[in-house]
């Protein structure tokens, strides 16, 4: 088997089944890599050794009964610390949740547990997840494996870091404007932004189940696509207290849709300006595209400058109304970056009902443009944003140099709630991880899986940061 750290998930499971590793072992490796790497990536929240001990010997005693076995059977994962896990500190990075401790499972941790996943611990994440950086007052600044001096993205940036740096095989994040995807780009692994629904958000915190819920999801993050697919069909599924969830079965694989697809790269002046690595990793994912046999081709899509306009309202003007009447008199409590970002989204005039119901009336209106524009090309190819990982400090909510600039081609997805995943493809000059974005239809996850998979074939076997 590959190094214990960073072999896949479909690789430990096997193992297990087979009875060549038991699960204490894997358990014990993953501690040992967690204890010692801790002090350079900082990134987890709570680590729960005794939990996971305790599992790992109930797994391991299923297997000796012959029980049969889960998907995920002794299968070490970690999930980002905003969502609930029973026992477990859930603060999403704010010395105001600092003593929120859940008393059950949110759904998804639930199915992953019932698959015989053993949770190591959750992960670090910007306070109330509101920036790309990974950084907070209570717990920290979590590291790039890649280079220590860069940001490990945000807000999924702890659980990103984890997985590339083999203490996970992989995890649970969120995404409401590139949260999964941009963390995975800058830490190298593979994320997906499902679509609204597809995995019931129940136990996240901020909750996902409001007016505009659809903004924000939660969704797998691993080293490989095939990782991800594996949690994803574990996590996925509606639950009664998210009225927004969808009871859509998994379908099998089928690889005659793949034949002849188009593929649509996409061009739009909206999303901004990227570096040239991060174009030349787009152009060599369609040229590999191209060689597995589908057609790619330029795409055009008018309408993104008024998505993301929307966007905005809904993730800046909006919730940050919503923080700031949450937060009030805790101001002295809140760390810069969320400082800035309040301060940032704050509006010239009171927003009026009349104003909330006619932007989401132009959210459906614009969201109806793009998918008729995709109905014949299925996929589409994009940067996840302009660069790889900035340095620490550097990134921050500011007009025209700020996040609103450089993660655009990450935040229209989510208004028009689309899925997308993020595959490394290339690393810069000075060694960072670049990722591409594929962009499918709603509710295509499993067709945007398998073109996922084909381009993470054609680009050869996924490589381990350099951290030891």
């Amino acid at each position: 088997m590959t190094a214990p750290y960073f072999a896949s998930i479909q690789e430990i499971a096997q193992q297990v089944r087979t009875r060549k590793i038991s699960p204490k072992e894997l358990v014990e490796w993953h501690l040992e890599r967690i204890e010692r790497l801790l002090p350079k990536l900082n990134a987890f929240v709570h680590v729960d050794a005794e939990g996971a001990r305790r599992r790992a010997r109930e797994a391991e005693a299923a297997i000796q009964r012959g029980e049969a076995p889960g998907p995920l059977h002794g299968v070490p994962v970690t999930i980002k610390s905003c969502i609930d896990v029973a026992g477990w500190p859930a603060p999403a990075g704010s010395l105001v949740r600092a003593k929120e401790i859940p008393g059950k499972n949110a759904p998804m941790v639930e199915r992953l547990l019932k698959t015989g996943a053993i949770p190591l611990g959750n992960t670090n994440t910007p306070e109330f997840l509101m920036a790309y950086e990974t950084d907070n007052r209570l717990s920290g600044r979590t590291a790039n494996p890649w280079n220590v001096a860069h940001s490990s993205g945000g807000s999924s940036g702890g659980e990103a870091a984890a997985i590339a740096a083999g203490l996970s095989a992989g995890g649970i994040g969120s995404d409401g404007g590139g949260s999964i995807r941009v963390p995975a780009h800058f830490c190298g692994i593979c994320g997906l932004k499902p679509t609204p629904g597809r995995i019931a958000a129940t136990g996240h915190f901020p909750p996902g189940t409001s007016a505009f819920g659809w903004l924000g999801v939660v969704g797998p993050m691993a080293r490989t696509v095939d990782d991800v697919r594996a949690l994803f069909e574990v996590m996925a599924g509606p639950d009664s207290e998210d009225a927004l969830s969808v009871p859509i079965s998994t379908p099998a694989k089928n690889d005659a849709l793949l034949r002849g697809l188009r593929i649509g790269i996409l061009e739009s002046p909206a999303t901004g300006k990227v570096t040239a690595e991060t174009g030349e990793a787009v152009q060599r994912a369609a040229r590999l595209l191209e060689s597995c046999g589908f057609v790619v081709e330029p795409f055009r899509l008018h309408n993104l400058e008024r998505v993301l306009e929307l966007w905005w309202f809904f993730f800046g003007t909006v919730i940050g109304e919503l923080l700031r009447t949450q937060l009030a008199g805790k101001e002295d409590l809140l760390s810069e970056q969320l400082r800035e970002y309040l301060e940032v989204s704050r509006a010239e005039r009171p927003i009026t009902m009349q104003e909330f119901v006619i932007k989401c009336a132009a959210r459906d209106h614009e969201r109806g443009q793009i998918l008729r524009a995709m109905e014949n090309a299925p996929i589409l190819l994009s940067p996840v944003c302009s660069a790889p990982a900035f340095r620490h400090g550097e990134g921050n909510w500011q007009p025209v140099t700020g996040y609103r600039e450089t993660m655009r081609q990450a935040q229209w997805l989510n208004l028009a709630g689309l899925p997308g995943i993020s595959v490394p493809m290339a690393r810069s000059a000075d060694g960072l991880p670049i990722g591409v974005q594929l962009i499918g239809r709603p509710y295509e996850e499993e067709l945007l899986l398998a073109v996922a998979e084909r381009l993470e074939e054609a680009r050869g076997a996924w490589e381990a940061p350099p951290i030891t």
